[in-house]
């Protein structure tokens, strides 16, 4: 049987939802969003590439295994600090596949450095400008070292969103 996800509802970020208004007690809740270009070759490459965790590569991410998402798969992400390295399971709870939005919400496992829900979506505005939002909902891991390690990890946490807010951009 597989793990059961460290949080709940899972799909709490609402990737398919232009509006998101979610307020879970205990976690801390987070959202974005940047215009990564304007045009069909830019959506195009966009929605190919966050489908297939091009963010979280290029971010400085290893996903197993290297298949695109798919909703309820379950993936192990790894994260590299000189001679640490840090590994995060997730299961991806959530896919939204439109003409005008497209990402994932994936979901922690046990194991996983914290606890919560993270989304990566891209949309189209009217205007035709692309838009990369993310959406966050963290809190610290139940139990283990990595609950004391928390106050690091948000720090982590703001590194790494700047670089899924540049990831996209070419």
């Amino acid at each position: 049987m597989p793990a059961a996800l460290t949080y709940h509802p899972a799909g709490a970020t609402r990737p398919a939802e232009e509006s998101w208004t979610a307020e879970l007690p205990g976690f801390r809740r987070f959202e974005t969003s940047v215009v990564i270009g304007h045009g069909d070759h830019v959506w195009t490459a966009a929605t190919d590439t966050i489908l297939r965790w091009g963010i979280k590569r290029r971010s400085g991410f290893r996903v197993a295994p290297n298949t695109p998402v798919v909703t309820d798969a379950d993936y192990r992400i790894t994260a590299g600090f000189g001679p640490i390295v840090v590994h995060e399971p997730v299961r991806v709870v959530a896919v939204v596949d439109t003409g005008d939005r497209c990402g994932f919400a994936y979901g922690t496992l046990p194991g996983h450095p914290v606890t919560g829900e993270e989304a990566f979506v891209v949309h189209r505005r009217p205007d035709g400008a692309v838009v990369l939002t993310l959406r966050s909902l963290t809190r610290p891991a139940r139990v283990g070292y990595w609950r004391a390690a928390f106050p690091i990890l948000l720090l982590a946490q703001r590194v790494y969103r700047r670089r899924y807010l540049r990831a996209l951009v070419r």
